[in-house]
């Protein structure tokens, strides 16, 4: 089986869970995870503008992805900042040019999900996974979220992401926050509940 967590991040958030999502699917017994970003869209002097230059230079690394791979894998987990409740531009362009496959019915009956990150914690959270969720069910997608056996979203003692739709973190307006334990537990949650879920209707 073979799954694949595709993110886009501006400061490193959606990274950090990426990479705690991608832990959790390498739970599943058999399971080969891949990590990989969407293409930038953003001017370099954009991204220097806004501070991010720096702060991407830490998952530099990560291979790009393109829509032919999607068809390769199994689950498929995508991640995003939210704006105005909604996908970045930069996932949404992503996902506006897998056209194609969505005309072949390439990936229908995968498995897949979403997790966010919002500069507040009322910031569209929910509302940005679920209009998420909205363009993986035209594709077909079996979608699984972040259940509530997941216990870290149940608490009201801090701060803190964490949806049944997927999990998510609270960067603060100026980028100044990090993913908690808590949020990259749920993340973590979440990628091995949906590498398990895949792995289950993967048997024959």
């Amino acid at each position: 089986m073979k799954t694949l967590v595709v993110f886009y991040s501006t400061y490193g958030h959606v990274w950090k869970l990426a990479e705690a999502v991608a832990e959790g699917a390498r739970q599943i017994e058999n399971n080969e995870v891949v990590v990989k970003r969407v293409p930038e869209t953003l001017p370099a002097e954009v991204l220097d503008k806004i501070g991010a230059t720096g702060a991407q230079q830490a998952f530099a690394h990560v291979p790009v992805v393109t829509p032919a791979e999607l068809v390769e894998y199994d689950a498929i987990l995508f991640g995003t900042p939210t704006r105005y409740g909604n996908l970045c531009g930069q996932m949404q362009a992503f996902m506006d040019s897998t056209g194609g496959l969505w005309a072949s019915g390439a990936l229908v009956g995968k498995v897949g999900g979403a997790f966010v990150s919002t500069a507040t914690q009322h910031g569209g959270q929910e509302e940005t996974i679920r209009a998420f969720h909205t363009e993986l069910l035209h594709h077909g997608f079996v979608i699984v979220g972040l259940p509530y056996a997941w216990q870290g979203q149940m608490g009201h003692t801090e701060v803190t992401g964490g949806t049944p739709y997927g999990a998510s973190t609270v960067a603060g307006g100026q980028g100044e926050r990090q993913p908690s334990a808590n949020e990259l537990e749920g993340a973590l949650f979440q990628g091995r509940h949906t590498a398990e879920i895949a792995s289950k209707l993967a048997v024959k």
